[in-house]
């Protein structure tokens, strides 16, 4: 071995010890930390000949890369929807490096049961059926491109063909429709074959991004054969949500597949104030749910549902003389895009033992009082202008004059060491976006939030 490798694995204790320390400093002053700091990095090192062991590469990360990291696991990362890292799920997550677990397989380890213990938690928490089965993968983008996957198998199946086997080209031309598309669905259909191109925007309901139903009717009703529709639970600039029981009505006049993109929205069923928002999502025919968001587990973690598993397997099956044969239950290895991942699951499985329902209702409730704390202080700025209800966890807003893109980025600048916010356009107009969803924030990150935009416009 390696005398480096050698002495790192005889102090193997102490350095982990030093690692629980040096992070537990980070963790500690992380809401005192600028939340998107100025530094650009240092200049690229050579690759070293001759390595110097673990701690020696602590003191070079925390000199030289960790002062340009940002803030984003604390409570004022607003942008994009980030949850951060419970001590639950940050423990799992540590565990689960440990222990190096590829949960592919049932050759190997309990792993696989892990998992399915813990998206049957999640089944529940999000008041689904068992008709609906789920799989690991690593976030929302992937979650959709597998929803759709599916949906393009039973496309095929609709049609007599099969795509997995004879290619995206034996299905012809396909359909998507959807009201407010997150940017990963198109990304999705690039990947799997269908193209960018497949994507139709379907008239939404005045002032609102949800799709609207009767333009959605129309639009199924001029389709030539069966299609796909990508539904909402939760769009980014506005937290808004599509009728899905509505949505699903549809079905009894049109063929469709209907995916739903619940990336957060799926969390709207923790809390009664919310939950009728995500009513009807058990009809759909696949979901996504992106769990390092407001399950606040570390990235590299989301669930996709689905009731047709048998389309699932026949997407994306192994057939390699060293794995286990499909059967009635399939192993991951035949589910996903992936031949390996890491025990995924165990980040989240921690963070359900530990906080329970009860936990993960909490966090969703805080989240939803900040964000109408916020959006109520935004209409007493007169520079500001709310641009759409806090529906969700989402708040909206630009400049009340001249809202360029410009000058927004310089708002966003301004902001950086206290809150981080991410721009968007919405109804034309440049706008700023705060999302709520890590599990730190709390009344009192909000209050600094508006004096720094009282100060900063």
């Amino acid at each position: 071995m390696h005398p480096d490798l050698a002495a790192d694995l005889a102090h193997l204790p102490a350095l982990l010890q030093a690692v629980r320390e040096h992070a537990t400093a980070f963790l500690e002053d992380v809401d005192q930390r600028p939340v998107v700091p100025e530094a650009t990095g240092p200049h690229r090192a050579a690759l070293p000949e001759q390595g110097s062991g673990l701690l020696a590469a602590l003191r070079d990360f925390a000199e030289r890369w960790e002062p340009g990291l940002s803030a984003s696991a604390g409570p004022r990362y607003l942008g994009f929807v980030t949850g951060g890292a419970t001590p639950a799920a940050l423990a799992g997550d540590w565990l689960t490096a440990a222990v190096d677990q590829n949960s592919m397989s049932s050759l190997d380890s309990t792993g696989q049961r892990l998992e399915r213990e813990t998206v049957g938690w999640l089944r529940d928490l999000f008041g689904l059926s068992g008709a609906h089965e789920s799989t690991f993968v690593s976030g929302a983008t992937m979650s959709n491109t597998v929803g759709l996957a599916i949906a393009r198998e039973w496309l095929g199946e609709r049609r007599g063909v099969s795509p997995a086997e004879d290619g995206a080209g034996a299905l012809g031309p396909a359909r998507v429709l959807s009201g407010t598309p997150h940017s990963s669905v198109a990304k999705g259909l690039s990947m799997l074959g269908l193209g960018r191109g497949a994507l139709t925007t379907v008239a939404t309901l005045a002032g609102r991004e949800a799709v609207d139903p009767v333009a959605l009717d129309a639009a199924l009703a001029e389709s030539d054969g069966p299609c796909v529709v990508v539904a909402n639970a939760g769009t980014v600039n506005t937290g808004d949500f599509d009728d899905l029981r509505a949505v699903a009505a549809l079905r009894d006049r049109h063929d469709f597949w209907l995916h739903v993109d619940a990336a957060f929205g799926a969390f709207a069923a923790l809390t009664p104030a919310t939950a009728h928002l995500v009513d009807g999502l058990d009809a759909a025919d696949s979901i996504c749910v992106d769990l390092h968001k407001w399950l606040n587990v570390p990235y590299d973690s989301a669930v996709q549902f689905t009731r047709r598993r048998d389309l699932q397997s026949r997407v994306f099956q192994n057939s390699a003389a060293y794995l286990g044969p499909l059967g009635d239950t399939p192993d991951s290895v035949h589910l996903t895009p992936e031949n390996s991942h890491r025990l995924r699951a165990l980040a989240a499985w921690f963070a359900l033992r530990a906080y329970g329902r009860d936990g993960h209702r909490e966090i969703v409730e805080r989240s939803l009082a900040c964000a109408q704390s916020l959006a109520e202080a935004i209409d007493t700025i007169p520079q500001l202008r709310l641009l759409a209800p806090a529906r969700l966890n989402v708040v909206c807003f630009t400049l009340a004059d001249d809202p360029t893109p410009a000058r927004l980025a310089a708002l966003t600048a301004a902001l950086a060491d206290r809150a981080f916010l991410t721009p968007t356009v919405y109804a034309g107009d440049p706008a700023l976006r705060a999302a709520f969803s890590n599990w730190r924030t709390t009344e009192d990150d909000v209050r600094t939030v508006i004096e720094a935009l009282r100060k900063a416009v």
